[in-house]
C-alpha cells in the first residue's frame, strides 16, 4: 500500500529532523511536577479499554507494536537514533509509572533522546486517558 509506505517514510524523516542539533525538543513529563499527582478521571471499563485500543492502533502501534512489545514498524528506525520504543507489556516503566505521568508522556511526548511526539493535537484528553487505561491493561503491573 503506497499510502502506508509514504506515511512511514514521512514519520521516519520527521524523527531524523527532530534529532538535528538545535531542534526544539518535546516536553519531558518528568519535569512536570504536577504530572505525578494528576488523577485519571476515566474509569478503566470495557468501553474505555476498547476506545483506548482503537486510539492506540492509530497513533501508538507504529512504534510500540500491535501488542505493545516495542516492536512496531518504526522501531528499527527509532533505534537508529539511540532509543527503541518502550515495551509496554513488562513491569518496567521508563517514563513514569503513575497514570498522570503516562498521560503527560502521551500528550506531550518525550525527548530529547527518545523522539516520541506528543499527541495533544490528535487525541482529546478523554482519548488519551483511554489509551492510559489500555496501556495499563497490556501487562501485569506490580
Amino acid at each position: 500500500m503506497v499510502c502506508g509506505h509514504v506515511s512511514i517514510a514521512a514519520l521516519a524523516l520527521a524523527l531524523a529532523v527532530s534529532s538535528a542539533p538545535g531542534s526544539p525538543r518535546p516536553f519531558l513529563s518528568q519535569q512536570d511536577p504536577d504530572a505525578t499527582n494528576l488523577r485519571n478521571p476515566v474509569p478503566s471499563t470495557p468501553e474505555s479499554l476498547a476506545a483506548g485500543a482503537q486510539s492506540y492502533a492509530k497513533v501508538c502501534a507504529l512504534c510500540h507494536g500491535a501488542t505493545g512489545n516495542g516492536d512496531g514498524k518504526l522501531a528499527a528506525a527509532t533505534a537508529a537514533y539511540g532509543a527503541k520504543p518502550s515495551n509496554l507489556t513488562d513491569d518496567v516503566w521508563d517514563h513514569g509509572s503513575t497514570d498522570g505521568l503516562i498521560f503527560v508522556v502521551i500528550r506531550d511526548g518525550i525527548g530529547p533522546d527518545f523522539n516520541m511526539p506528543g499527541f495533544k493535537g490528535r487525541l482529546s484528553e478523554t482519548e488519551i486517558w483511554n489509551v492510559v487505561n489500555y496501556v495499563r491493561s497490556l501487562g501485569v503491573r506490580k
